[in-house]
């Protein structure tokens, strides 16, 4: 089978034949249709994480992906040949990842039925992004009236915590570059602010004296929220994909930090094709790369700046 693949840690993503994998008993065989970019892949790559993930070489990248079942295992009775699904296919110890013509998961791993409609290229978008956009908007359990700041909102990731976070009826203030605005009001903001045109807290200070319920930071380092902790009114809550929050400081002051891990199951999946098939959330395709051109496109994409999701072809 084609996938992209990178010898080393910090070696060039390349194009190559590899075996098609087996399912061990338990797990499902994939004819992969689409997989999906997402940042932590690059972190991976680059051995940013191998304090914790630790492949076998060759390691074929990526992790979210949508496709039809084509072989079972021994044991499995909750999936059969012919199911399309879609969900996390990733096995470091093995050298397996999503950017690959077939993939394995368990069948009680991160994988569920595509949601109705969707064709593989839109469902292999939703795994990681909205799934910790889901994480997110339930770590800092909004509710009906609260106000929101989301930072880094034209992302992946950021699109969907909008969606959600209006769903649950919260108030939400998005960052957009110009040109994105209307994006992200046509998704559920009320509020934008310009992150070109000044520090992010201080705009929405200016506008909200009072201060927010609630900030969910997709791009701020460790060292850098301590702006956006000043913005939150005693008992607020600031949630972080970077890791970057130290909760017993803000417990010291009165406020609430959490960052988030996204822990991807099966019912978070089946929970958002539910959302999905409703028409209450949707999820935007930046852009579609066809396989073999993936090694050029990944070196791009490792920049951020993304208005959505990029998505690999088979």
């Amino acid at each position: 089978m084609r996938a992209i693949a990178i010898s080393d840690f910090g070696a060039d993503p390349e194009l190559i034949q590899a075996p098609e994998p087996e399912p061990r008993p338990g797990e499902l065989l994939v004819r992969l249709r689409a997989a999906a970019y997402n940042p932590v892949d690059h972190k991976i790559a680059s051995g940013a994480m191998k304090d914790r993930v630790s492949p076998r070489f060759p390691f074929i990248m990526g992790q979210d992906g949508a496709g039809v079942v084509t072989a079972v295992g021994r044991e499995v009775s909750g999936f059969r040949p012919g199911d399309e699904v879609y969900g996390r296919f990733t096995d470091p110890p093995r050298g397996l990842g999503s950017y690959a013509e077939y993939g394995v998961v368990a069948q009680d791993g991160p994988v569920a039925r595509m949601p109705k409609g969707m064709i593989p290229e839109q469902a292999a978008a939703v795994p990681t992004a909205t799934g910790t956009a889901r994480d997110l908007v339930e770590a800092a359990r909004l509710d009906e009236g609260q106000t929101v700041l989301i930072v880094g909102a034209t992302g992946g990731v950021g699109q969907s915590a909008i969606q959600l976070a209006a769903l649950r009826g919260a108030r939400v203030i998005a960052t957009s570059s110009p040109g994105a605005e209307d994006l992200v009001r046509a998704l559920g903001a009320a509020e934008t602010v310009d992150h070109t045109a000044g520090p992010v807290a201080d705009q929405v200070r200016a506008a909200h004296p009072e201060g927010i319920d609630a900030v969910l930071d997709l791009v701020s380092p460790a060292g850098a929220t301590r702006p956006l902790e000043e913005l939150l009114r005693p008992g607020g809550v600031i949630c972080s994909v970077l890791h970057a929050l130290d909760p017993d400081a803000l417990a010291a002051r009165e406020l609430r930090g959490v960052n988030v891990i996204n822990r991807l199951t099966p019912q978070v999946l089946s929970d958002l094709a539910d959302l999905i098939d409703a028409g209450r959330l949707r999820v935007r395709v930046q852009a579609q790369v066809p396989l073999e051109r993936t090694p050029a496109a990944l070196a791009g994409l490792a920049t951020g700046h993304a208005r959505g999701k990029t998505v690999i072809t088979m």
